[in-house]
């Protein structure tokens, strides 16, 4: 470490090793001036990234890309109008007698709000895992590589997250998304569902989850099943966390 006394410009060589991990002030020996020495303030510094450079954080926020929403077209099917007028009279019937039901349970998601899923696969089974989870309303994002997998992430709020550990293996993808989710304070915690797609493991195989600090196991050779492998989870989950969701006002995942 380099520093200069202000009064006399001279430059004093400090030995990182020795110098002490906050504020400090030493004497010149030229002037014999009060030196101060340099102080981080950096949060980095203090935050999980410390631990390692991020691929979100190696460029500038502007260049950083996220994952795109996955679409796909539905067919058009025409409706009876007969069918409208019916659902829309019975809408109104039901906010004329007091509104929703009182039996209804308050932690229950809303239908109209779909579930945010970012998938993490390798190429082969990005398509499949994506079409399958949008055509059973999910809004589902695609990360290509490791910087859109952790920006999404960070940009949006996302409630499912689907890994498989090649992903992006030449920049150690699975790594990093593994800790994005693992930094995560427990509030933030709880309120994301995270998936492993396994060759090995089986599925719903809640030992594995554990050991693997996942909230599901999937093997691969079950992605045809996946939307109703996540339905069965994923109430699973929100009975678990009822109560807590309950007391806080929150709809489950």
């Amino acid at each position: 470490m380099t520093i200069v006394c202000q009064s006399c410009s001279t430059k004093l060589q400090i030995d990182d090793d020795k110098a002490p991990a906050g504020a400090f002030t030493v004497r010149c020996p030229k002037c014999k001036g009060i030196v101060n020495g340099p102080v981080s303030n950096s949060p980095v510094d203090h935050s999980a990234l410390a631990v390692g450079g991020s691929p979100s954080t190696d460029h500038p926020r502007y260049d950083q890309p996220t994952a795109p929403v996955y679409q796909i077209s539905k067919p058009t099917t025409p409706t009876d109008p007969a069918l409208n007028e019916d659902a829309v009279r019975g809408l109104l019937n039901l906010f004329g007698k007091g509104g929703a039901n009182p039996l209804a349970d308050p932690t229950a998601r809303p239908a109209w709000s779909p579930r945010k899923a970012l998938v993490c696969t390798p190429l082969q089974y990005r398509d499949s895992i994506a079409r399958s989870l949008a055509e059973n309303e999910f809004e589902v994002y695609v990360a290509e590589d490791t910087r859109q997998a952790v920006e999404t992430m960070r940009a949006n709020h996302m409630e499912v997250v689907l890994l498989e550990p090649q992903f992006d293996s030449a920049e150690q993808g699975g790594a990093f998304v593994v800790r994005e989710i693992n930094v995560l304070r427990p509030t933030q915690r709880r309120r994301l569902f995270f998936v492993l797609i396994s060759t090995s493991l089986r599925t719903m195989d809640a030992h594995a989850a554990f050991l693997n600090n996942v909230n599901c196991v999937v093997n691969i050779n079950d992605l045809g099943d996946l939307p109703r492998i996540l339905e069965v989870a994923l109430r699973e989950y929100n009975e678990m966390y009822r109560e807590m969701n309950l007391a806080l006002s929150l709809t489950g995942l």
